[in-house]
């Protein structure tokens, strides 16, 4: 009988765009996009890997967007917090019609569809199994869902950032462009500054190179891509120290 594989990570903080569980025009959600989401995630935590996932909202509303039309710019933040939420939710649904036991914690209070965020109690949750989503970003406006990633991974003692893209990885340029573009299979921290490669806002990668928090950049549309990664095939591009 062969041993299950054993998986390089414990506990890993999956980055999702809103885009992720949308369909191709990368607005709204889609149904079947969600389920094969939620289908991949119970995949790593059936490994017994403890799972959070932090999701943007670029699918429903995204503040910056907002502001440009008129919207001022906190109003426009929160408008963007609330819709992770409706994110969360959507996967949290889809996850618990695959078994998957979960929570929704919230930066923002809102107790009839989802718990505070509490650290502590976010660490119990892992422990016991269920996969933790995370909603409203930081709860304060200015600050993106992918510096919300960087923040409650090193809050909760993730060992990486996963963070899926539809791309395979970081590029020296744009690859969608450039047809010449190069990949990276592994980059550090200064490199990736010095060569501005928007790998996150500078505010979450800051986070993640001051606490030496690795990140796995990755094309989620690829079969059992994140699967893949926790049990340590190099496919993406590694962000470390």
């Amino acid at each position: 009988m062969t041993p299950p594989p054993i998986p390089k990570f414990r506990r890993i903080l999956l980055k999702l765009s809103g885009e992720a569980l949308a369909d191709d025009s990368g607005i709204g959600i889609d149904p079947d996009v969600v389920h094969r989401m939620a289908q991949a995630i119970k995949e790593v935590r059936d490994l017994g890997v403890q799972v959070v996932v932090v999701v943007g909202g670029g699918n429903i509303f995204r503040g910056s967007r907002g502001s440009e039309h008129g919207i001022e710019r906190a109003t426009g933040d929160y408008m963007g917090m609330l819709a992770t939420v409706i994110n969360a939710l959507a996967l949290q649904d889809a996850l618990e019609k695959n078994g998957v036991p979960t929570r929704v914690q919230s930066a923002i209070t809102m107790s009839q569809v989802a718990e505070p965020f509490i650290r502590r109690r976010a660490v119990r949750h892992l422990e016991k199994g269920r996969v933790v989503l995370f909603g409203a970003g930081t709860g304060n406006p200015y600050f993106s869902t992918d510096t919300a990633a960087a923040l409650r991974a090193n809050e909760i003692g993730a060992e990486v950032v996963l963070k899926a893209t539809k791309v395979d990885g970081i590029y020296d340029s744009d690859p969608k462009k450039n047809p010449d573009a190069k990949r990276f299979d592994q980059i550090t921290y200064s490199e990736a500054l010095s060569r501005r490669l928007k790998v996150m806002d500078t505010t979450a990668f800051s986070l993640c190179m001051d606490n030496r928090m690795p990140i796995i950049v990755f094309d989620f549309s690829a079969p059992h891509s994140i699967q893949r990664v926790v049990l340590g095939e190099k496919i993406g591009t590694l962000v470390t120290s």
